[in-house]
């Protein structure tokens, strides 16, 4: 009688074509298959034992310490898999997004005795700009809300200032949703008014009113598949409120002056910078939409709860700009000047501020002088804090040296991003002064 000899694990395990890997819940790497050891540039001989997040993180503590949901973490607490989507460093050092897909292994009884996880790196945007950038603690809290909801289906009620970028958190969630094919559509309920929104969220059939000559498709018919996400969500009239909450409940949408209802497959994330609960109570925004809409709000923080980015932002807008780049890095004494105002107008403000800058600079180096703010500067501990976060930037007076840019690199082990926020530069800078050390030695 003939006998099969079954596959071992390292067998089963090789023959998944994304990095795959075992881990305990110490956080130590117990398995990983090929795709894994060549990812990350790392031989099993050398990998096994190690931490997890040493490896993809380049860290030397778990993600969660860092602002990121921890797949590990959760899958012990819970027994349940979860999806997550993570900054990983690939084997040469290059920042990339990853979905983890996490579940437990279980004994015999049910309880866990390790977390598998599958690591499928996401394409970067189509642009060359980053969806988001910071590394500030407010922000990476953020980011961690988003990488837990990003992959679901859930509804996303995004709250915050005027000009905190909301428009670019949704466009995050939809990139790193699995709906990331699918058509992103916006619309902006405060911009028209209550016939137009309508028409414009739902359609019109032909003859539904005067002038219209022709079938409209509606905004939620163009999202289909995909995400609509509407901002200033609380500017809308109750009567359209009404037809929206129905809309969600049942995934269907009838066109004005149409009798047949339309199936729809869209995920809604909404926006405000208003005080939605204080509209409920007042009877200006119904109560079961707030509830239906608000399933995962998420808090964007203003820039002044988020100081540590406010150079990373700023010197990204320069890159952005025609002979933008050649402002890079920032004078201490741009940073200074930067880094003490409050900046009311959020993200929305400091671009405009950098914009300005550059035309004013004319070609000549960016000073002080350039950057003209609006009135309403920070409170004076604020300033005391953005004092201390410039003080070893005004030191060097001006731009870095080649012996600063080593001594970080020494100090964070070679890790590029680490090194980037202990200088406050972006990564960017950092690797356009690397790459010109090299150019020069």
């Amino acid at each position: 009688m003939l006998t099969t000899k079954k596959p071992s694990c390292e067998q089963i395990i090789d023959s998944l074509p994304d990095p795959f890997v075992i881990i305990d819940r110490e956080y130590r790497i117990l398995a990983a298959n090929r795709a894994y050891q060549e990812h990350y540039g790392v031989a099993a001989g050398d990998l096994l034992g190690r931490y997890c997040y040493e490896v993809s993180h380049h860290a030397s503590a778990p993600c969660s310490q860092h602002g990121e949901q921890c797949p590990l973490e959760e899958v012990f607490s819970t027994g349940k898999p979860c999806q997550v989507t993570h900054v990983h460093y690939d084997k040469d050092g290059n920042e990339e997004y990853v979905q983890l897909q996490a579940v437990p292994i279980v004994d015999d009884n049910g309880e866990v005795m390790y977390m598998g996880e599958y690591v499928q790196v996401l394409p970067p945007p189509s642009s060359d700009n980053n969806l988001l950038v910071g590394r500030s603690p407010a922000f990476l809290h953020m980011s961690s809300l988003l990488q837990r909801v990003a992959p679901t289906r859930s509804t996303v009620l995004l709250l915050g200032e005027s000009g905190v970028g909301k428009e670019r958190v949704a466009e995050y969630i939809h990139f790193y949703s699995q709906r990331r094919n699918g058509p992103f559509v916006i619309v902006d309920g405060g911009m028209l008014g209550e016939n137009l929104i309508e028409s414009e969220l739902f359609g019109y059939e032909k003859g539904a009113f005067t002038g219209a000559n022709s079938r409209k498709t509606g905004l939620f018919e163009a999202a289909n598949g995909g995400t609509l996400f509407i901002d200033e969500i609380c500017e809308l009239p109750l009567s359209l409120q009404t037809k929206l909450l129905r809309a969600l409940e049942s995934n269907t949408i009838r066109r004005i002056g149409g009798n047949d209802y339309i199936k729809i497959d869209v995920r809604i994330i909404a926006a405000t910078n208003r005080d939605m609960q204080r509209r409920v109570a007042e009877g200006q925004f119904r109560q079961d939409l707030y509830y239906r809409l608000s399933a995962f709000p998420i808090h964007i923080p203003p820039l002044r709860k988020r100081r540590e980015d406010i150079i990373a932002l700023a010197e990204h807008f320069l890159a952005s700009q025609p002979e933008g780049k050649r402002h890079i890095p920032l004078s201490s004494e741009v940073i200074e000047k930067l880094l003490g105002h409050d900046f009311p107008g959020n993200i929305r403000e400091l671009r405009n501020a950098i914009e300005r800058a550059v035309i004013l600079a004319c070609g000549d180096s960016l000073t002080p002088a350039h950057i003209v703010l609006e009135d309403g500067n920070a409170l004076n501990s604020e300033k005391d804090n953005a004092r201390k976060a410039a003080g070893h930037l005004i030191q060097r007076r001006g731009r870095l040296t080649e012996q600063m840019v080593l001594d970080a690199l020494r100090h964070c082990d070679g890790h590029r991003s680490r090194a980037a926020q202990r200088l406050h530069v972006s990564e960017r800078t950092l690797y356009r002064y690397i790459k010109r050390m090299r150019i020069d030695d």
